[in-house]
């Protein structure tokens, strides 16, 4: 199949990566963006761009390929990737998609189907509902059966999109209820499935690729287990979990599986391991975010095998020919704060440098704002060395050199992740995060150090240029008070000539120098540094983002507990549940909102009665806007 331009049906880090392979094989590239991308990096980077209504209108994307002369379609990961029909009308309109067939898609991308196939192919399964009553009565009734802890699923999707964990089953119908519609509005299909939750397993997947003469392999298995709420976080190849024994059981049933269903291009087979136990989770038909780890130990682009096999090629090494080297290790940056809970986070990028040490994926330029849209990530960055601790602390490393700034994210985050003894031994499995790091400080809202407040006071005040501290009576006394999140900081130093403050506990902070992207300081005559950058009065000081309020009048807001439920993100009402006069008690769910394609219930804080609702369905909501007012019940 010949073509000589091929169209990517996606945005962000995933697009451009797929423009590098494609430009580098000869291809010409054409994008696809909606109004509030126009100016992204996919677009600026591609021979032709054109403006289309939604990522998934499939539709306005065939008929950009043909307005353009695209003989190809790549639709990455995500929106459109994943939909049978869609590549179906691709090959109706004589378009190459690049992915797998339709009928292998469609078997595999529906959970319950891919399930009965598995089990047909030997492959092991947890026991679970998969069937067509999709009623409520059915599924509390199925879900009675096998009892929790138990798992509900989208049936066409992934991404921990339409997932729930049920650990008593008072909580089944909320969550059907909730899974239901991320499901419906992420996928287009509400249709869920039922499965036996194991407890602390871990998440390993087996890399398959076959070609249209029928030969399928597999590419070494990765070791996805450090995961919040069934989203992947860490990823790593080889697993270290994995013997070449169990890689050798787990790799057979992988490519049995794929073989079953004549499976064509790129795909993967998730695992849930326990001992050396294994079960079937689910099949990707796509190329996975986490790509990157195997393409670091097989030293092979999966993007070209992706095309070349689609353009007819038979695959290019035979099993006994792929051999795995070293170990890699990949993280997920998010736009998110993993102190509040993990809220997504908006705002515009005011520095961004990832580590040149590092291979990083990514769409992000200075300047750029990031919205409530789409996913929360960011970028992925990349770790590869000869053994799974060097692959290890060069990626800590690199996260510590990496600056993003102006928006809050999960970079520190993943730094004390990965050097938690327990991943650093290798002994991660799924409920890690919930169970050995819940108490990491990362977790926590902390106030900024004293130390940088009075850094980012004397960056406001000029110095060291300015003559800072000057006088001729005594130091003077300031005290400086900083908003940062949702607290206000504040700090008391005494001015010294040549740019020093002496905080009140003695120490004594100087400012050396002032760059461009970042200021140097000594604490106590140590020398250190951070990157800083200054926007309409507000500091970027490394991670904090502090707004000098010393002149402010006092915050008047009601603490949590109050009454008042104020929106914590940017977002999209999609349910409100109660009206004025409602009698409601700690923990009722009284709106959801949509951030970043994930739902986030709002609950009350207090037992009371409902005495405003300045919210609908469909209403656009900033961060900390004022939605429910609730009065306390008289006691």
């Amino acid at each position: 199949m010949s073509f000589d331009t091929i169209l990517i049906a996606n945005r962000g880090e995933i697009a451009l990566r797929i423009q590098r392979t494609a430009r580098a094989m000869g291809y010409r590239c054409v994008a696809v963006f909606t109004p509030g991308d126009a100016g992204a990096a996919h677009v600026r980077m591609a021979d032709q761009a054109v403006r289309v209504p939604s990522y998934l209108d499939a539709a306005a994307i065939i008929a950009t390929a043909r307005a353009t002369g695209a003989g190809a379609v790549h639709p990455g990961y995500g929106f459109l990737s994943e939909n049978a029909d869609f590549a179906r009308d691709c090959a109706e309109a004589a378009i190459v998609f690049i992915g797998p067939d339709p009928d292998a898609m469609a078997l595999m991308g529906e959970k319950g189907a891919a399930k009965a196939a598995a089990l047909a192919a030997g492959v092991p399964c947890l026991p679970g509902y998969q069937g067509a009553d999709q009623s409520d009565a059915t599924l509390l009734v199925e879900g009675a059966k096998f009892g929790v802890p138990l798992m509900v699923k989208a049936a066409f999707g992934g991404g921990g999109k339409g997932m729930r964990l049920v650990q008593d089953l008072d909580d089944l119908p909320e969550a059907l209820e909730r899974a239901r519609s991320e499901a419906a509005k992420s996928f287009g299909d509400g249709t869920l499935i039922l499965e036996r939750a194991l407890t602390g397993p871990r998440h390993v997947e087996m890399q398959v690729f076959g070609d249209r003469s029928g030969h399928v392999v597999h590419l070494g298995e990765r070791d996805c287990s450090v995961q919040r709420r069934h989203q992947k976080v860490v990823e790593e190849a080889p697993s270290p979990a994995v013997t070449p024994e169990l890689r050798a059981r787990m790799g057979a049933a992988a490519v049995a599986l794929a073989q079953s269903c004549g499976y064509v291009g790129a795909g993967t087979v998730e695992f849930l391991l326990s001992g050396d136990a294994f079960w079937f989770l689910e099949m990707n038909t796509r190329l996975q975010v986490e790509h990157p780890v195997t393409e670091a130990i097989t030293g092979l682009d999966l993007v070209e095998w992706q095309i070349r096999v689609a353009r007819g090629e038979d695959m290019p090494l035979t099993q006994d020919q792929i051999e795995l080297s070293g170990h890699a290790i990949e993280v997920r940056l998010y736009a998110e704060d993993p102190a509040q809970g993990f809220l997504p986070q908006t705002g515009r990028v005011e520095a961004w440098r990832a580590d040149s040490a590092l291979r990083c994926d990514h769409a992000l330029r200075e300047g750029d704002v990031v919205g409530a849209s789409y996913d929360p990530m960011l970028a992925k960055l990349i770790a590869h060395g000869p053994d799974r601790d060097t692959a290890r602390r060069q990626l800590i490393r690199g996260l510590e050199a990496t600056v993003l700034q102006g928006i809050g994210n999960n970079r520190a985050f993943l730094a004390s992740v990965l050097a938690h003894p327990m991943f650093a031994e290798g002994q991660a499995d799924t409920g890690f995060l919930n169970r050995d790091f819940a108490q990491d400080p990362s977790l926590t809202p902390r106030p900024p150090d004293p130390v940088v407040l009075a850094v980012a006071a004397m960056v406001l005040a000029g110095a060291p240029r300015a003559r800072f501290g000057f006088t001729n009576g005594p130091p003077p006394c300031l005290t400086r008070r900083f908003a940062s999140g949702d607290s206000v900081a504040s700090v008391t130093f005494t001015l010294h000539p040549d740019a020093q403050a002496h905080l009140t506990d003695g120490t004594q902070v100087q400012l050396l120098a002032r760059g461009e992207s970042d200021v140097r300081f000594a604490v106590d005559g140590i020398a250190r540094a951070l990157p800083c950058a200054i926007r309409d009065g507000v500091v970027y000081l490394g991670d904090h983002i502090l707004h000098d309020v010393t002149l402010a009048p006092p915050d008047a807001r009601q603490s949590a507990g109050s009454g008042q439920i104020i929106a914590p993100m940017a977002g999209v009402v999609i349910a409100v549940s109660v009206a004025p006069g409602d009698t409601v008690t700690t923990g009722q769910t009284l709106a959801v909102i949509e951030a970043m394609k994930m739902e986030h219930p709002l609950t009350a804080s207090l037992t009371g009665r409902v005495e405003s609702v300045a919210i609908q369905p469909g209403a656009q909501v900033a961060a900390r806007q004022l939605l429910i007012t609730i009065t306390p019940e008289e006691t």
